[in-house]
């Protein structure tokens, strides 16, 4: 902690765990569902990515904060997370892109966090017990009260977070001359919490992009007559998002070839018949490998997700599975066998890192332009 005042706090799971440490970023009170993330840096991409929203935050790596914050990083306009727990939060800073600490950062954003506390012990819990609802408080409150207080919140399923993350409005990126190949004119991205180095990624192949709410049906999407559409990544539970998988559907039955990320790879799997379900305590990190089954080749990949399309109940029949994740057998990625569609759970982007799976951008490009060409032949027909 970077100033000399130590202010007492409290970290309290549902489970009545309680770990005492002392306060970061600004004193107060907050409540949200406790996940734990492995990786060793990025915590300012993290902090900021809208698929965190409504979610306590716990980093693994012993010490956090050592190269501060900058104005070039950031996935968002904000911090998402609702807390922050630290084993220890670095008292310096030291770098030379370094704009301010991240105790600032946080205290700027008014988030309430905790430091001093056995991360480990914490993440064996989760590992053990699943994800669970927690709060970190800094006031003079009892455990026992403040348990209650923590149990009493709305479980994370049952909150609407997709409505604070997505854009309210559509807005259009031009990039006249993009970098990759191959190239297509327009794509429209249906906004579920989207990173910025998606659209950063996705502005290397693509002419314009079309940034959409969440909420938009399948005729306001068409209508913008995309060569593909993108459902992007997000927070919370894809099986409340009726309205979304509907769209997709459409999207699917129409042949417009459409990739999904992460919560939207989630709700392709629904649109196309395959079932999702919570997992015990998600994938959260930057060190889990993936197996491309096409390539016959593995991936160190970037993941941040709670729920996952189950493998025992995957249509066979509609879907091929592309990737497995190696941890765990989980399905990290499929393609539909009779349209131009495909999807994977992690974030290719994988801002800060590694970037091993970026390659699936340039497929991406390849399937969309396929697609558009056999869209294009059916409907010159007479």
């Amino acid at each position: 902690m970077q100033t000399e005042e130590r202010i007492p706090a409290r970290l309290v799971l549902e489970d009545g765990s309680v770990y005492r440490g002392e306060s970061i970023g600004v004193p107060g009170v907050t409540f949200g569902e406790i996940v734990f993330n492995t990786s060793s840096t990025g915590y300012q991409e993290i902090l900021t990515d809208p698929s965190y929203k409504g979610q306590v935050v716990l980093m693994t790596y012993p010490e956090i904060g050592n190269y501060g914050i900058n104005s070039e990083d950031f996935e968002s306009g904000r911090i998402h997370a609702i807390g922050f727990v630290v084993s220890r939060l670095s008292p310096f800073t030291s770098s030379w892109r370094a704009e301010y600490s991240l105790q600032e950062f946080l205290s700027k954003n008014g988030v309430v966090g905790i430091e001093g506390v056995d991360t480990r012990s914490i993440t064996r819990k989760i590992r053990e017990k699943g994800a669970m609802k927690a709060g970190i408080t800094t006031e003079a409150v009892s455990d026992a009260e403040f348990l209650a207080q923590v149990k009493a919140q709305p479980g994370f399923e049952e909150q609407d977070m997709i409505s604070l993350v997505t854009v309210k409005e559509p807005y259009t990126i031009h990039t006249p001359n993009p970098v990759c190949q191959p190239r297509i004119q327009r794509m429209a991205v249906v906004d579920f919490g989207i990173k910025a180095s998606i659209l950063h990624y996705l502005q290397q192949y693509a002419e314009e992009i079309t940034v959409l709410p969440a909420n938009s049906n399948f005729d306001s999407i068409i209508s913008h007559k995309p060569q593909a559409v993108l459902l992007s990544n997000g927070p919370g539970d894809p099986a409340v998002l009726h309205d979304a998988v509907k769209t997709a559907r459409q999207l699917v039955e129409s042949g417009t070839p459409t990739f999904g990320i992460c919560l939207g790879h989630q709700i392709l799997g629904l649109a196309c018949g395959a079932k999702v379900s919570k997992m015990r305590f998600g994938h959260h990190g930057g060190n889990h490998p993936v197996k491309d089954l096409e390539m016959d080749k593995i991936f160190i990949t970037s993941q941040n997700h709670g729920y996952h399309v189950e493998f025992e109940n995957f249509p066979k029949d509609r879907l091929k599975v592309t990737h497995i994740n190696l941890n765990d057998g989980s399905v990290e990625g499929f393609r539909h066998l009779n349209a131009q569609v495909m999807s994977v759970q992690f974030h290719p982007e994988a801002s800060p890192g590694p970037h091993d799976a970026n390659y699936i951008f340039e497929r991406f490009m390849q399937t969309a332009l396929s697609g558009a060409a056999a869209l294009e032949a059916v409907e010159a027909k007479p």
